[in-house]
């Protein structure tokens, strides 16, 4: 019975300090109690979870990694069920399976070094967080450095490493003070000591993360510019406050028409008013798929009465205007090469930004990075079952995109990010290499109904323009409708949840950064250490075991006789 109520009592600790990290991952960032979220969290976030994989073995860790990965991200990105309840199932489950992968090579770690594993362990987390953001599965929410989103100093380094840096600084705390505690036992008493006796073993590697982590802010601290005097661009933000596809839940067509109808005249209600505002805007922004009916389509084929008539009535307005206007719309368009379905009219809709002037949709863009299972599935052939499940679900895909548009505005060049794409490096990356001054992100988080989603959301945009040192201003339905400098500062800002206008300056500034020049090329390191690292230990590993084999035989062929055939002699 002693023995059965030490297992539970284990079971209960260790579940404890699972709960206690997601806690700390979930509250480090933008969250329900604190909007900005607690950054100060993530620097000793994962220390339970290292306390965890220390205390139990090897399988043991891959079901406590995989708790761990479903509760962590239940807890940070408890929106998603507002979208589809779908969402929550595919997202948690992929973050249960990625978790379960990574606490298995942390222990491996353990493993199969002797010595300075909690360093292996730190480069295998940095590895992890970097491929998350790859491939169809890419995801971005959740990476650390994102966290210190307001730690204007700090991040000045993700124009040179990215968000890598950041995170490599922020995490290493944990995998120190980790292999500290565990070292000790695990206990908390006389930590102290501790830490003490463990500084004079590992005070090196310490010591350079303390340099680095003051040469950054010093970077950082100087790298701040006031833009005052820099060239302006004048920019105004509608945000009309409404879920655009609410309108298609109406019971009866006249009802969405209806719908879509009170949506143009509150954009256009709200971009009057801006237009009438001293100074006067460059440019007006509408949100992602503001407007629904699809413009290029209707203006075309003609073929639906409804919608028709509302989109003639933009264009008139548009005509009417001398000042260009930015629209998020569904480009829809007769492409037989790529929908051959008659019945379907050929039809193939981009999520797209359209640059009208006069009334004329002279440039436009169509997003590339697409929402995987929401906007996106490419496995139709593979996987049948899961594309016609989502079809089923109301999932509406999209095409891709396949040109990094920069558009010629209003003495300013511009590229336009939507929704979802601000949240990665690589795209923002490759449109200042085109040449783009300015971000324009058009974004609808409306669906999630949450002030945690949508800072979560900000958080990440934020670092757009610090890698890039270029402004970004953001268009979003219900929040978060702003502006942010290249260095970082958010500098306007728009109450969430409300029909408004933010009428913006932002600075022109010129200049590439290394990171600009060269992306993720930390990321990739981290990766690459990580994985010949673990190779090597793997190698090194065999040997040892093979000596250690060989030594035994040896000392068997020495000595042939144990104790107890030597007194049988006698």
């Amino acid at each position: 019975m002693k023995n059965n109520n030490g297992w539970i009592i284990k079971i209960l600790i260790h579940l404890g300090l699972i709960v206690l990290a997601s806690i700390l991952f979930a509250a480090s960032f933008p969250n329900l109690l604190f909007k900005n979220g607690l950054p100060f969290l993530a620097w000793f976030a994962y220390i339970p979870i290292l306390i965890v994989i220390r205390n139990n073995n090897l399988p043991a860790c891959i079901g406590w990694g995989a708790i761990y990965g479903y509760t962590a991200y239940a807890l940070f990105n408890y929106w998603l069920g507002a979208f589809h309840p779908a969402a929550w199932v595919i997202t948690y489950t992929i973050y249960f399976v990625y978790l379960a992968v990574v606490f298995t090579l942390l222990k491996l770690a353990e493993i199969l070094f002797q010595k300075r594993a909690y360093i292996v362990q730190w480069l295998i987390w940095l590895a992890y967080e970097y491929l998350c953001s790859l491939g169809f599965l890419g995801y971005t929410y959740g990476i650390t450095g994102y966290s210190q989103w307001q730690m204007t100093a700090l991040i000045q380094i993700a124009s040179i490493t990215g968000v890598w840096g950041v995170s490599a600084l922020v995490t290493f705390p944990s995998f120190w003070l980790a292999e500290a505690i565990n070292q000790h036992n695990g206990r908390l008493i006389k930590i102290g000591n501790a830490l003490t006796a463990f500084f004079n073993k590992e005070k090196l590697s310490a010591i350079i993360w303390a340099v680095a982590l003051c040469a950054s802010l010093v970077f950082g601290i100087i790298n701040i510019k006031d833009f005052s005097s820099y060239p302006q661009a004048q920019i105004a933000l509608i945000q009309h406050n409404t879920d655009p596809w609410e309108a298609d839940r109406a019971p009866v067509q006249w009802l969405i028409t209806e719908a879509y109808r009170k949506d143009l005249r509150n954009l256009i209600r709200l971009s009057d008013e801006a237009l009438a505002l001293s100074p006067q805007p460059d440019l007006i922004v509408w949100p992602e798929t503001a407007f629904i009916p699809r413009i290029y389509w209707h203006a075309t084929y003609r073929d639906d009465p409804n919608s028709w008539p509302l989109v003639r009535e933009l264009l008139v307005y548009l005509y009417e205007k001398e000042t260009p206007f930015l629209i998020g719309n569904d480009d829809g368009r007769k492409e037989p090469a790529i929908n051959p379905n008659a019945d379907e009219k050929f039809r193939v809709d981009y999520n797209a930004a359209l640059y009208f002037e006069n009334g004329i949709n002279t440039q436009l863009y169509r997003k590339i990075h697409l929402v995987p299972f929401t906007e996106h599935f490419p496995y139709k052939k593979q996987f049948p079952w899961i594309y016609n499940a989502l079809k089923k679900a109301d999932t509406h895909f999209w095409e891709k995109g396949d040109e990094l548009t920069v558009f010629s505005g209003p003495g300013f060049s511009f590229s336009t990010p939507i929704c979802f794409e601000d949240t990665f490096g690589y795209l923002a990356r490759n449109f200042v290499r085109k040449g783009a001054d300015v971000f324009i992100n058009l974004s609808n988080d409306a669906w999630s109904a949450s002030l945690p989603a949508q800072y979560q959301h900000l958080s990440i945009a934020v670092f757009r323009a610090v890698e890039n040192f270029r402004p970004m201003v953001r268009a979003t339905t219900s929040g978060q409708t702003c502006a942010i400098d290249p260095s970082g500062r958010v500098i306007a800002e728009a109450p969430p949840f409300t029909e408004t206008i933010l009428n913006v300056s932002i600075p022109l500034v010129t200049g590439t950064t290394i990171y600009t020049l060269y992306g993720d090329y930390l990321g990739i390191f981290f990766t690459f250490m990580a994985v010949i690292l673990l190779l090597f230990g793997a190698v090194w590993y065999t040997i040892r075991i093979r000596r250690s084999d060989s030594q035994s035989l040896d000392n068997k062929a020495a000595f042939p006789f144990n104790k107890k055939s030597k007194e049988g002699t006698r």
